[in-house]
């Protein structure tokens, strides 16, 4: 991740502000300085990103790219808790942006209103030390990690579904191709299988505080591996992702 060699300062409003963050050991003061430094690009502002969207904003990152060309439907509102009714029709990284804003004044919010392309993926992308993606299609998702592998950007990575759903973070190898080498012929979608909406906030809170983690240096990342949550059960596992050594993006080793 290329953060900041020096963090920027912490301001009066910000020592009052992230105070429950400053006082964590895990965190402290310059855990602080560096999500205040930090800049991460949400790709998909719907069940994941949507909540992952609130709580980084909330901690503190300096800067929030939010990517998504869709419009608030109606039905998203079971669990896209970002939106309200009145914004039915209004695209989702205009929302996002005017309540993020609200909600933290001080991140700097880039709207990206676009569909990621291999055309602009890259000149996106490369503005960004981390990307977050819950987007809900395969392709999207193997485009984000091949263009993070390119760039050498950290991925993290969360999906769901019915009443389960899955978090990962990808830094080199294995990567994402390594966990889904091929697009399913018949991938399940939200719309087709449905989602309990509480699930998408679990889930999305858990890659916004691998996001955090990953920034802060607390604990251990989900690097290289992958946590998967049962919310019918409440229980989660997780699982180390072996490398696949014919991967044609990270072809399973440790080097870009």
């Amino acid at each position: 991740m290329s953060l900041p060699h020096v963090p920027p300062e912490l301001s009066d409003d910000d020592l009052d502000r992230y105070a429950r963050h400053i006082v964590l050991k895990e965190v402290g003061g310059m855990g602080q300085r560096r999500l205040k430094g930090a800049k991460v690009l949400i790709v998909g502002l719907g069940g994941i990103g949507a909540p992952a969207a609130l709580y980084l904003a909330a901690a503190g990152i300096g800067t929030l790219g939010l990517l998504d060309d869709d419009t608030v439907s109606l039905s998203n509102l079971q669990r896209q808790v970002l939106y309200a009714t009145n914004d039915v029709g209004a695209f989702k990284s205009e929302v996002a942006q005017a309540r993020l804003s609200a909600l933290n004044p001080h991140a700097a919010l880039n709207r990206h209103p676009v569909r990621l392309t291999p055309d602009n993926a890259a000149e996106i992308i490369s503005g960004y030390d981390i990307v977050l993606d819950g987007c809900d299609n395969f392709e999207t998702r193997h485009l984000v990690n091949r263009t993070c592998m390119a760039l050498g950007k950290t991925l993290v990575s969360g999906a769901l579904g019915r009443f389960s759903g899955q978090v990962s973070v990808f830094k080199g190898t294995p990567c994402y191709q390594c966990l889904v080498p091929e697009i399913p012929p018949d991938a399940e979608t939200c719309e087709r299988v449905g989602i309990v909406g509480a699930l998408a906030g679990i889930i999305g809170s858990m890659s916004a505080l691998e996001v955090i983690k990953l920034i802060t240096g607390a604990g251990d990342p989900l690097i290289g591996k992958l946590l998967i949550f049962d919310g019918l059960s409440m229980t989660s596992r997780i699982i180390t992702l072996p490398p696949e050594p014919d991967c044609k993006i990270c072809g399973g080793t440790n080097g870009l």
